[in-house]
């Protein structure tokens, strides 16, 4: 099964690639997903989504298999497993940046093959699913661009005033600490909220999958830096 998605960042491209090489800031803008460890060029992670009030998590594991930076394109590759089911998902993912007016679009063509209960929905409902995980992505991605791109603050002066002659004395600035907190991993996707249907109860590992693709699409060329 093949998807397509779309999602834009607003910086340019220069500036666009190595935010979505840099994992561990980018991470937590995947709904429901943490990075757990790395061998080699293989990241691992887990996935959780909520069907209501349920709770399901996902194991996958994620690599680059091509990347060529100065044409913005990579070619990565996916898979992930039900951590209490036998459902199984792998995704060949090709992200494409496309530079536009100062913004950066980001194209993200999946090729997705699905075992289990999953593969016996629609292209239609899985779709939409999969451009739910990728909007909210793309949107928490946004915020924390923005945010990091706030200019500092300026540096404190302390100004002291001498008891004998009143004279001020400007001392030299004490830098204001400008460090953004961590930011708070994404909630689960709600699945149910996400496909508008009752049946999605039976298809939850599908979208787990597709938030594996998600992250795999953010990470490039990472697992290849030191």
């Amino acid at each position: 099964m093949k998807l397509d998605n779309t999602f834009t960042i607003p910086v340019p491209a220069a500036q666009a690639w190595p935010v979505l090489l840099d994992l561990e800031r980018i991470a937590p803008c995947v709904p429901g997903a943490i990075i757990t460890s790395r061998e080699g060029d293989d990241f691992h992670g887990r996935i959780k989504v909520k069907l209501g009030p349920v709770g399901l998590s996902y194991n996958g594991i994620i690599k680059v298999v091509s990347q060529d930076e100065q044409a913005g394109v990579a070619v990565l590759e996916g898979r992930g497993r039900e951590a209490r089911g036998n459902g199984t998902a792998k995704a060949t993912i090709t992200c494409r940046l496309v530079e536009n007016d100062g913004s950066t679009d980001v194209f993200v063509d999946t090729d997705l093959a699905i075992t289990g209960k999953p593969a016996q929905f629609g292209r239609g409902a899985l779709a939409d699913v999969a451009g739910t995980l990728i909007g909210q992505f793309a949107t928490n991605l946004a915020d924390e661009i923005t945010a990091s791109a706030l200019p500092p603050a300026e540096p404190l002066r302390a100004v002291t005033q001498s008891p004998d002659t009143g004279a001020a004395t400007v001392t030299a600035p004490r830098q204001r600490s400008v460090a953004a907190a961590p930011r708070t991993p994404a909630e689960p996707l709600d699945l149910l909220a996400a496909a508008g249907s009752g049946n999605l109860v039976r298809y939850g590992g599908f979208a787990a999958a597709l938030l594996i693709v998600v992250l795999v699409a953010a990470l490039r060329r990472r697992a290849r830096q030191g």
